[in-house]
């Protein structure tokens, strides 16, 4: 593939619109209004939903019942009816927006060029950094101190090994999010570029599979790391 064509595609996808907004502080105006855009859709989404709820389902409701109803069944699996009902607004409103934000760069392009928040690695270690904090917040509400027990298991020989197994887990999480999307917005615009009509359109639909795996692969990591705080509860009765 011509190095030119990837550069440019790279470019094209890579441009945060970065904004000295005082001496040595910047922000990545593009990843903002994107964060912002997300938002917006998903306060919509849920809006319309629970606007005017039915008692039997259909359109934008079915569809959001649908989507609430299997993260439940996922966090019932893996935390228990007590972990499920504490945790079900975070992770809900955690996926939904991962999800539609994954989906807004691998859209097709209509005169807007559009990308993703969870290309910029400052949004996934952000999102992944709120999930190593809730857990912790959630841990010590549950638990108490005892929550940090963790830490020394099995002895308290392991305790630095775990503290960096600790640190490592929200990283992990954001560079495979990130990488994954922005690799994603990267070909899709090599397409563009290369054979602007029926291959890039094939490969959108691949993308936003994409974009729903990433999204659904975070929540299941983000309900992994939750569930031991619940199950350790359960044992200790």
């Amino acid at each position: 593939m011509d190095m030119g064509i990837a550069e440019a595609a790279s470019s094209e996808v890579i441009h945060y619109g970065t904004t000295e907004v005082l001496p040595g502080i910047a922000l990545n105006m593009q990843t903002i209004y994107m964060s912002w855009l997300t938002m917006i859709i998903v306060a919509v989404i849920v809006f319309a939903a629970t606007r005017r709820v039915q008692e039997i389902p259909y359109g934008i409701q079915n569809l959001v019942e649908m989507i609430v109803e299997w993260l439940e069944k996922l966090m019932d699996a893996n935390m228990g009816v007590e972990g499920r009902r504490m945790t079900t607004p975070f992770v809900l409103t955690l996926f939904l927006y991962i999800f539609v934000g994954n989906e807004l760069g691998l859209m097709p392009s209509l005169g807007v060029r559009l990308s993703s928040p969870t290309n910029d690695i400052n949004v996934a270690l952000g999102l992944s950094i709120t999930v190593a904090v809730a857990t912790y917040i959630i841990g010590i509400i549950q638990q108490g101190p005892k929550y940090f027990k963790h830490l020394v298991t099995p002895f308290a020989l392991m305790l630095p090994l775990n503290i960096i197994e600790e640190l490592a887990k929200p990283l992990t999480m954001a560079l495979r999010l990130f990488g994954n999307i922005l690799a994603g917005e990267i070909l899709l615009a090599v397409l563009y570029m290369l054979v602007p009509w029926v291959v890039p359109n094939l490969w959108v639909g691949f993308s936003l599979i994409i974009g729903f795996l990433q999204a659904f692969i975070f929540t299941m990591l983000t309900v992994i790391a939750l569930a031991p705080i619940f199950k350790q509860i359960h044992s200790g009765k």
